[in-house]
């Protein structure tokens, strides 16, 4: 393997070349420093005096629209020559006869002279309640189940309120609670026809509202 010789590596004296190189240059910036320190270039620039501009405040202007035209109504058709009647009509004459009898004008509405009957107060809770004649199983009876309730397997209980009056029977009834498809209906409809022992207290017979529970169950 060929050595390299020492004279011709030139990397050796890479940097001792660099510093000979930047010190010469520094030299040569200090001497044209110290030497030539007024050297102006030969353009001449004229300063241009200021202008002041004045700037005023000026408000803003307000644009006023106008309102929208009114519009203007359709013109209507006006007949002519409407105070004079046709030739084919005739009047009748409009003298008044004061010896005609004048009869009152029919009455379209009759007044109710009738007053309205007092409200019964039926009694939530007395010595006695009333009871069916023949029992619960009496109104049960009565009961025809309703086909919609059958096909749909409806079952529960309908609780049906009845005014009873001083002689046992049903006066108005209401429904309390229901299960629908017809069952209140019919339920509704035995209470109603259905006779009661009247509720007593101090040992008369008094009006008394009472709440009846109807069962629908289907046969198994």
């Amino acid at each position: 393997m060929l050595k390299k010789s020492k004279k011709a590596d030139l990397k050796s004296k890479y940097t001792r070349y660099v510093e000979i190189s930047l010190i010469l240059a520094l030299s040569l910036l200090i001497l044209a420093f110290k030497y030539f320190p007024e050297i102006q270039s030969g353009e001449n620039y004229a300063q241009k005096p200021q202008i002041l501009i004045d700037v005023e405040n000026v408000t803003p202007t307000q644009q006023k629209t106008k309102p929208p035209e009114p519009v203007k109504p359709d013109p209507i058709a006006v007949l002519a020559n409407e105070d004079t009647p046709p030739d084919d009509i005739e009047f009748e004459g409009t003298d008044i006869d004061f010896t005609k009898i004048i009869t009152a004008p029919p009455k379209y509405f009759e007044d109710d002279e009738t007053e309205a009957e007092p409200a019964i107060p039926y009694f939530e809770v007395v010595e006695k309640m009333p009871e069916p004649v023949g029992g619960i199983a009496g109104i049960q009876e009565k009961i025809a189940y309703p086909d919609f309730a059958v096909r749909a397997g409806i079952e529960g209980k309908v609780y049906v309120k009845a005014y009873v009056n001083i002689k046992g029977e049903v006066d108005k009834v209401e429904l309390v609670k229901g299960i629908g498809m017809g069952c209140d209906e019919e339920a509704m409809k035995a209470v109603s026809s259905t006779r009661f022992n009247p509720g007593m207290q101090r040992g008369k017979p008094v009006p008394v509202k009472i709440t009846v529970p109807i069962k629908f169950v289907l046969k198994r």
